[in-house]
């Protein structure tokens, strides 16, 4: 005959473990990451020559933080009114080399992508003077895995990209008021 397991008070005493580790996270002012950004404007209108991934990553997470973002090129023509106005003077990827062998084939690459920026009032008076943000990240390169090495390209521009929209929303955030 065989004995009945007692996993009853194993497991209330798991669960009691589970909650008293959640009640220290929580009163020690544990908080998950999230958008918590406060913008000094409800309304932003982003123009200039803006790639279509910057444009489309930037103005998600602008209206996560509940920023209205107008865009002339995708958003009809509305009767809001802009709070501030967001210039993209530059977005700019770039591929330089910066290594290559005795034979002139490349062995690294720097990738760069360089945004250039200008926050104002829809009256005109600048909140941000002209801005650049610079993120680079080297690349080693090899003939043989060519197709590789486009996709790492791919990906490592991706993240530049994340990594300026990041740096503009803290520049964003930092501005006082209107």
């Amino acid at each position: 005959m065989r004995k009945p397991s007692n996993r009853w008070p194993r497991r209330a005493a798991l669960g009691l473990l589970a909650g008293g580790a959640v009640a220290l996270l929580v009163g020690c002012g544990f908080k998950l990451r999230g958008t918590g950004v406060q913008m000094s404007f409800s309304s932003l209108r982003l123009e200039g020559p803006v790639s279509p991934g910057m444009a489309r990553t930037l103005a998600a997470q602008l209206t996560r933080t509940g920023v209205t973002v107008i865009r002339p090129d995708t958003t009809p023509a509305t009767s809001i009114t802009p709070q501030a106005i967001l210039t993209i003077l530059l977005d700019q990827r770039e591929r330089v080399v910066v290594g290559t062998t005795a034979a002139g084939q490349v062995r690294e690459l720097q990738l760069r992508h360089r945004v250039l920026f200008r926050l104002r009032t829809a009256s005109g008076r600048d909140l941000i003077g002209d801005t650049e943000l610079l993120q680079e990240r080297e690349l080693s390169f090899s003939e043989t895995q060519v197709l590789g090495k486009e996709e790492e390209e791919a990906l490592l521009f991706d993240d530049m990209l994340a990594g300026v929209v990041r740096q503009l929303m803290s520049r964003l955030a930092a501005v006082q008021r209107l």
